[in-house]
């Protein structure tokens, strides 16, 4: 399936993105590869195949909260570069 670069650049119009030419020619032919590989995958038989939702076999690795030794807040301060006594001093983000 190929896409044609009209379509792509009404693509970017609807998402806001204001493309050069050179990327909307670019864009074509990467969107027109993956229609193509996808066009591929729809032709596999599938039937009998459970449908999943990971490749492998997820097992849950969540584990119990424990309490465990830690540092102390004067450890932890002690190589900051900038602290109060009771926390790390960093820049304003805004």
């Amino acid at each position: 399936m190929q896409i044609g670069s009209d379509k792509v650049a009404e693509m970017a119009r609807l998402a806001r993105l204001e493309l050069e030419s050179d990327e909307i020619k670019a864009l074509t032919v990467e969107l027109s590869g993956i229609l193509e590989y996808v066009a591929k995958l729809q032709q596999l038989d599938t039937t009998g195949v459970e449908p999943v939702s990971h490749a492998l076999a997820v097992v849950n690795a969540f584990r119990e909260d424990e309490v465990a030794p830690s540092l102390s807040r004067e450890e932890a301060l002690a190589n900051a570069p900038a602290a109060t006594g009771e926390a790390f001093v960093v820049p304003k983000v805004f």
